[in-house]
């Protein structure tokens, strides 16, 4: 048990209902404040769409291709970490050496170390498995770029305005983690 009560463990199929709500609960604060530092679709996805994206996420897992580390506190999944190949399914690309990273921590357990918790598990499993991480992270969000600075990601550019919330325009910052090869099994 880490940090603040925090397990971080593999993916099980009946984090589906947590991380899927933790997802959605996005739009609201979204909705609420406009400040989340996630990009969403302009429209809450529908249920059907949950389904078959987690169907989706859970089958690449166990086939070895993408990486997610769970968050657990109390029983039950409260965020979670993925690396994927930037080639996106198989067969590898000329860019599947090249992880890309997405975060989510449920709001109420934001600041108390799963971030850190899931990025250290996360990477961990990427070293050997991919060269370089990648990652995007709204010009908006200091706390999350202070986060990836910590483990080693440094800027490599910004597309501005790349973000459109209702009027507002919000950049968009890239920063990449090189990994040093032999770190671990080859994919």
């Amino acid at each position: 048990m880490g940090a603040g009560g925090v397990k971080v463990r593999d993916l099980h199929w009946d984090d589906f209902e947590p991380l899927a709500n933790s997802y959605l609960a996005l739009y609201d604060e979204r909705d609420a404040e406009g400040t989340i530092g996630i990009s969403l679709f302009d429209e809450r996805p529908k249920p059907s769409g949950e389904v078959a994206w987690f169907s989706d996420l859970y089958r690449r897992v166990l086939e070895r291709e993408v990486i997610v580390a769970v968050a657990e506190v109390d029983g039950r999944a409260v965020g979670a970490c993925t690396i994927a190949p930037a080639g996106g399914s198989a067969p590898p690309s000329e860019t599947s050496h090249v992880g890309v990273l997405g975060i989510l921590v449920e709001r109420t357990h934001r600041g108390r170390g799963c971030g850190r918790a899931l990025m250290e598990r996360a990477l961990a499993e990427a070293r050997g498995r991919f060269e370089r991480v990648r990652l995007g992270v709204f010009s908006t969000n200091p706390r999350a770029r202070q986060l990836y600075e910590r483990f080693g990601f440094r800027s490599t550019g910004r597309w501005v305005g790349e973000i459109r919330r209702g009027e507002r325009r919000i950049d968009l910052e890239w920063m990449t983690l090189e990994l040093p090869p032999g770190d671990g099994p080859k994919r």
